[in-house]
C-alpha cells in the first residue's frame, strides 16, 4: 500500500517544486532581459544583469531537472 501512495506523492512533489523553480526563473530572467536592455545607458545594469543571471539560470536548471525527475519516476 505504501509504494502506491509514496510514488505518486514524489511525482507530484517534484512537479510542484519544478513549477516553483520555473516561476522564480522566469521572474529573474525577465529582469535580466530588462537589465540587458539598459546596459548601454545605466552603469549599474551590468552588475544587476550578472546577479539576475546568477540567480535565474540555476533556477531554470533546477526547474527543468525536477520535471525530468518526475517523468523518470512516473515511467518506473
Amino acid at each position: 500500500m505504501v509504494p502506491h501512495v509514496v510514488r505518486p506523492a514524489q511525482i507530484i512533489w517534484n512537479q510542484v517544486v519544478g513549477l516553483i523553480f520555473l516561476v522564480l526563473a522566469v521572474g529573474a530572467l525577465s529582469q535580466a532581459y530588462k537589465f540587458y536592455q539598459l546596459l548601454g545607458t545605466d552603469p549599474k545594469s551590468g552588475a544587476q544583469l550578472f546577479i539576475a543571471l546568477l540567480f535565474g539560470l540555476p533556477m531554470l536548471y533546477f526547474g527543468i531537472t525536477s520535471f525530468m525527475r518526475a517523468r523518470k519516476l512516473s515511467r518506473k
